[in-house]
Formats: structure tokens, C-alpha cells, sequence
């Protein structure tokens, strides 16, 4: 019989997660890569409701990436020491199989250990062991789906990321803050205002963003550890757009103390501005490239919207997107190589990338109304927010198109997204 206080852990697990549901985002796969690699993700050993709630999240994660296809292990139970048999998950096609246990400690915790195999080469080819709370089973899920995803791709995992977004429901405004499979959410900020253009610091700590609170934009930075925030603008006119150097110290925003909206740069904790643009039209929608030498941002200056580049260091700013007459809100991927923006497309508004070498450009998505596209810290996806059935809702697109997911939450609007960077924790 299990013991008393572990099954008791197991509910309240189970019992939180059924209270979330109605304001969790829920994930939807609508479409997959084309070539998908076979992995079997056995059920670990252990106390049955708790690992099988480990399982379900770690095999959640890698058919989310859309990269994995999940062989069925037909309720096989596997732990880390039990040599598999090869030639049977070989004939049930898997290239790869991943087995572990959960055993409960004396203190109250747990402990995960699992291994990777190889069923080509009939070989371990990784392993893992974690200590942890029944409230971190998910975290140390997404540890492990993280581990075989970079082993098996040679890619970083971006499961035990989190990533940001705005929530508007009755009349309320929710900064939201979750997993990046969009469960576990937990709100940053409240407000009968508007919340906008959320941007993470460089090491995952703090968030800025613009709020409505004080009946005009103003800039706030929020540590998301303390739940304590400062004014990093709130000049004149309107202050909007905030962005992040790749230090952490200054932000990149758009003010119109001066007149229209122009690029300035403020440090972090919001003492000195500089001005960094001075055109006749509106620079707005800064973005830092990732060697923090250029800014990224969108200018009507040429006669309509289009993104330019300019040095930090100051000189001439160079335009970037010359296909049709309207590209917005660019962004750059984590190596600087892909730009990605909100192009018009036929009258549709689109996420679209361009490769900033050969200035190639390719629409990934067949939505009508994105906006706010935000790259994945490895580069793989785009975190973006479009209109379904008059609603907002939150999408992800492959940088190749080739996987598409949509992200909701019932009864409510959600805009604003945008992802978190690695962090060592």
C-alpha cells in the first residue's frame, strides 16, 4: 500500500493542475515536422500516479517540438537499470527509449533518474538523476524531455523555459507569467489598465513593460523574484516599446518627449537618456541584435512601415525589408542570422522571417491578424499572438513553417507573448 503522505501529494498534485485548467493555456498541434524522430518513453517505475503524471509531461513536451514521434510502449514499465530489449523496441519501430523510476525519500522528496538509450547501437547514451518536491514534478519533467531533446538534436531544449503574456477578461488586464507548454501560470500584474509589450532581461529576472495604470504609457521594470518594480521611463508624451541590450543595462524605447516617436536609450534602473534617432517620421519597436552593436526597428521615414537597422555607437540607419509596403516589429533570432517581422500579405497581416544573409524572405503562417512575434532562446520556434473567431490567442510557428501549434485560454483574450531566455537554474 502506498504511503499515506505520497499519495496524499499525488492528489494535491492532481487537484491543483484541475483548478488551472480553466486558466492555463491550453496547446493545440496543428501541424508537425515531416521527417520525426521515433523515441518510446516507457513509464518509469515508481509510485504509479506521480510517475505517470512525470511521463505524460516529458512525452508532451518532445511531441510539442514537433520533432519527435512518440512510439506507443503499450503501458511497458521501465527503470533505469533494466536492461531493454532492444530487438522488440526496434521492431516497434522506436530509434530511441527513455527509462527511469521516481522513489520516494525519507525527507518527503523524490528522486528521478532516468537513461537514455540508443537502439540502433544497443547502448546508453545518457542519463540523468534529479532530487526534487511532488510541486517540481513538472520542472524536473521538463529537465529530462530538455536533456533528450539536446542529446538527440543537438539542439538546447526549451521546455524549462517560461514565457510571458497579457490576459484580458471582464474588463481586467493579467501579466502572466508560465511554463513554456503554458501550464503553471502565475500573474505578475493586475490592472484595469492596459498592459503591453512585455520584454524579458538577458538573465530571465525582471520583465519590462508598459502599463496604462497612470492614464498614460509608462515604463516599468518588475522583478519577478521580489514582485517589486521601478519607473524606467515615464517622460513627457508617451513612453513605449521596451527592449533589452544584451548586458542587461540599458533599454532601447520610444519616447515622444521630443516630438514624434524616436528611439532612446535608458539605463535599466531609469537614470540618463540618449536619443538615438532623428527623423522627420516615427521610429518605433526597437529590438537590440544579439552582438549589441545595431538596433532593429520600424520606421515609416521611407513613406510606410518598414524595418531599418541602426549602430548603436551612432551612425546612418540602413533599411532592411523591401517586399510590399508594410513590415513591422522585427525581431532577431538568438545567433542573429533571422529576422523575423509581421508582414501584409494580401490584405492578411503574417509572420514572416528573412534571412539576413541572403535576404531571402518566407511567410510561415496562414493566420490574418499576428503580431508580436517572439523567437524561442534556441532559435527553433516563434512565439506570436493572432485573432481566432474574433479572440486572442497565442501561436507558435516553426522558423521552417513545417510545425504549427496555437495556444489558448477559455473565456479569455490573450496578446502580448513573449519568450523567456535560457536560464541556468
Amino acid at each position: 500500500m502506498k504511503p499515506l503522505i505520497s499519495r496524499l501529494a499525488a492528489a494535491l498534485l492532481f487537484a491543483g493542475a484541475a483548478m488551472l485548467a480553466q486558466a492555463q493555456l491550453s496547446i493545440e498541434i496543428t501541424g508537425a515536422g515531416a521527417s520525426r524522430l521515433p523515441i518510446a518513453i516507457s513509464d518509469f517505475a515508481g509510485e504509479r500516479v506521480v510517475a505517470q503524471a512525470l511521463t505524460s509531461v516529458i512525452r508532451a513536451d518532445l511531441e510539442r517540438s514537433g520533432r519527435f514521434n512518440l512510439v506507443n510502449t503499450a503501458g511497458s514499465v521501465l527503470d533505469e537499470n533494466t536492461p531493454p530489449n532492444f530487438p522488440d523496441w526496434k521492431s516497434r519501430g522506436a530509434d530511441a527509449l527513455a527509462a527511469g523510476s521516481l522513489v520516494s525519500l525519507p525527507d518527503g522528496r523524490y528522486e528521478t533518474r532516468f537513461r537514455l538509450y540508443d537502439i540502433q547501437k544497443q547502448a546508453a547514451i545518457d542519463g540523468l538523476a534529479l532530487t526534487h518536491t511532488t510541486s517540481q514534478i513538472r520542472a524536473t519533467a521538463h529537465r529530462i524531455a530538455d536533456t533528450i531533446y539536446e542529446k538527440l538534436t543537438g539542439e538546447r531544449g526549451i521546455f524549462s523555459t517560461r514565457i510571458a503574456y497579457v490576459v484580458k477578461s471582464a474588463g481586467r488586464y493579467e501579466l502572466q507569467i508560465a511554463d513554456a507548454d503554458g501550464n503553471n501560470p502565475q500573474p505578475a500584474l493586475a490592472s484595469r489598465e492596459p498592459i503591453i509589450s512585455p520584454a524579458w532581461s538577458p538573465d530571465g529576472s525582471k520583465l519590462a513593460y508598459v502599463s496604462f495604470e497612470a492614464k498614460k504609457p509608462v515604463i516599468y521594470v518588475h522583478d519577478l523574484a521580489t514582485g517589486k518594480r521601478h519607473v524606467a521611463a515615464n517622460f513627457k508624451g508617451s513612453n513605449s516599446a521596451p527592449a533589452w541590450s544584451p548586458d542587461g543595462r540599458k533599454l532601447a524605447v520610444v519616447l515622444t518627449k521630443d516630438g514624434n516617436s524616436q528611439l532612446y536609450l535608458v539605463n535599466a534602473d531609469g537614470s540618463g537618456v540618449t536619443r538615438l534617432s532623428s527623423s522627420s517620421g516615427i521610429d518605433t519597436e526597437p529590438q537590440f541584435s544579439p552582438d549589441g552593436e545595431f538596433i532593429y526597428f520600424t520606421s515609416d521615414r521611407g513613406g510606410s512601415p518598414q524595418i531599418y537597422r541602426q549602430p548603436v555607437a551612432g551612425g546612418a540607419a540602413q533599411r532592411i525589408t523591401f517586399d510590399g509596403s508594410y513590415n513591422v516589429t522585427p525581431r532577431l533570432s538568438p545567433d542573429g542570422k533571422t529576422l523575423a517581422f509581421v508582414t501584409r500579405d494580401g490584405g492578411r497581416f503574417r509572420v514572416a522571417v528573412m534571412d539576413l544573409a541572403s535576404r531571402q524572405v518566407q511567410v510561415l503562417t496562414d493566420t490574418a491578424k499576428d503580431e508580436s512575434p517572439s523567437f524561442a532562446p534556441n532559435g527553433r520556434m516563434i512565439l506570436f499572438a493572432t485573432e481566432v473567431g474574433g479572440r486572442g490567442v497565442l501561436a507558435a510557428v516553426s522558423v521552417d513553417g513545417r510545425v504549427k501549434q496555437r495556444l489558448s485560454v477559455q473565456a479569455a483574450d490573450v496578446r502580448e507573448p513573449a519568450w523567456g531566455p535560457f536560464t541556468n537554474k
